[in-house]
């Protein structure tokens, strides 16, 4: 008796935290726990033997909540004391895992009947990157998402798009309809007026082998902006 009492009173405390957090966690669901307590469950596998919590509400009031944390570029993080490559690697396990399987809820399905999620998908995968990138996905005549392709990464606030190999693109994968979409790192998702050329020019390009393109969308941290909402398709 003596024996375990000693052990109890060795016991870091922190331990007896971890324990009733799962158990909240697996009886409640997400919905019970705040974002730093979602965290602190992330983390608790990669640093096994220190108490996680001042770390975990750290990020959260540096990055705002679990989202900006997760979406937070890897060069950011590792300048978080207290942070390991292990933890840093879990915390982007997660996002790539969430990423994914949104990824995969929409693969192969109309993508008019779940418009919604990919435009959350879009906005998920490039809304936080800090340098523009150039997405296109790919559709057949059911309107199906076939494929899902970065096709240029530029700078912090311009990407080169190429409306010829975009066609020759759709042509190879017997593609007959697109969703343009690319990333504003800077915040704003108000199209410019490259972003209209461009997109016009694909437009142009697609014609002549009746391939329609659907939509163009920006993607930032702060929103997101449709061609087709604003009327410039």
């Amino acid at each position: 008796m003596q024996a375990e009492k000693k052990e109890d009173t060795l016991k870091p405390h922190y331990h007896g935290h971890r324990d009733r957090l799962r158990e909240r966690f697996l009886q409640s669901g997400a919905d019970a726990l705040a974002d730093y307590e979602m965290l602190e469950l992330l983390l608790f596998m990669a640093i096994p033997r220190r108490d996680i919590k001042p770390l975990a509400k750290e990020l959260i009031a540096r990055f705002g909540n679990l989202s900006g944390v997760l979406n937070t570029p890897i060069p950011e993080l590792q300048k978080i004391e207290g942070l390991s490559e292990t933890s840093i690697t879990a915390l982007k396990a997660v996002q790539a895992v969430a990423h994914r399987m949104m990824k995969q809820d929409i693969m192969h399905k109309p993508v008019l009947n779940s418009w919604a999620r990919l435009v959350e998908y879009c906005t998920a995968t490039m809304a936080y990157d800090m340098r523009e990138s150039f997405r296109v996905l790919f559709m057949n005549k059911k309107n199906e998402l076939i494929a899902d392709e970065i096709q240029q990464t530029g700078t912090v606030d311009h990407t080169q798009a190429y409306p010829r190999e975009i066609i020759k693109r759709a042509l190879e994968l017997g593609a007959t309809a697109l969703v343009l979409c690319h990333n504003h790192p800077s915040g704003d998702a108000t199209p410019s007026r490259n972003d209209i050329d461009v997109t016009n020019n694909i437009i142009a390009a697609g014609r002549p082998f009746n391939i329609l393109i659907h939509d163009h969308l920006v993607v930032s941290k702060k929103g997101t902006s449709s061609f087709k909402t604003l009327r410039l398709i």
